[in-house]
């Protein structure tokens, strides 16, 4: 898996783990029919992962995390989903690229193509 993949795969962990740890959530999801149990499981998953992740991705990851509640945002016709800027044509990766392309100049996210 590329650095990317497990960034995309970090953010969605740190969502579930908000979710489950968040009483309106479960309060929420319960009255859906949903039991949240294994967040221990959750964040051994998390943990595995993170330790994987090369340090300078991490701490920029954590760093808009800690800031936004999103570590990770989608580029889609270069504007980031996350604070919806219009990133400039020269941040656009090579086509065919595969690792993490950047950050947003604006809010800071780790940048993937959704």
């Amino acid at each position: 898996m590329t650095a990317l993949g497990q960034l995309v795969h970090l953010g969605d962990l740190d969502l579930l783990l908000h979710e489950a740890r968040d009483e309106v959530s479960r309060v929420r999801l319960r009255k859906l029919g949903f039991e949240l149990g294994g967040v221990e499981r959750l964040q051994a998953a998390r943990e595995k992962l993170a330790s994987a992740i090369e340090r300078r991705w991490m701490v920029m990851y954590e760093r808009a995390r800690q800031r936004y509640g999103r570590g990770v945002a989608a580029v889609r016709d270069r504007v980031c989903q996350g604070c919806f800027v219009t990133l400039p044509t020269s941040s656009a990766s090579r086509p065919g690229a595969s690792e993490v392309p950047g950050l947003c100049a604006s809010c800071g996210r780790v940048l993937f193509r959704g």
